[in-house]
């Protein structure tokens, strides 16, 4: 932790906290109550859809266990996830579908 630059890490908090505020003001400050257009609306719905593969994306594909090599029970893993999700439409069943393919793997494959 002693490693990063001082000016370098003000520097990114300073911007992150800026750029949240930013972001968040144009939701409360310019639009606040205004009524906005039904796609906007749409596509807001699925901002949280959107975040959880945002997320493990990166874990999929580089994963730090293989120091960022592609591995096969990572990639079955994930591909079990969104087959299940697509069938069965339950956030719970993809991911307990998930996690036991990846053990499951992990145990087989190593």
């Amino acid at each position: 932790m002693s490693d990063i630059d001082p000016v370098a890490l003000w520097t990114v908090i300073i911007g992150l906290g800026i750029g949240s505020f930013a972001l968040r003001f144009v939701f409360t400050g310019l639009v606040g109550d205004r009524p906005m257009p039904a796609w906007i609306l749409r596509h807001l719905r699925y901002t949280a859809v959107a975040i959880l593969p945002a997320l493990v994306a990166p874990l999929v594909v580089w994963p730090a266990a293989t120091d960022g090599a592609f591995d096969v029970p990572r990639g079955v893993a994930a591909l079990v996830t969104i087959v299940t999700g697509l069938a069965t439409k339950n956030v719970f069943a993809a991911i307990f579908a998930g996690a036991g393919t990846l053990y499951a793997m992990l145990y087989l494959v190593g």
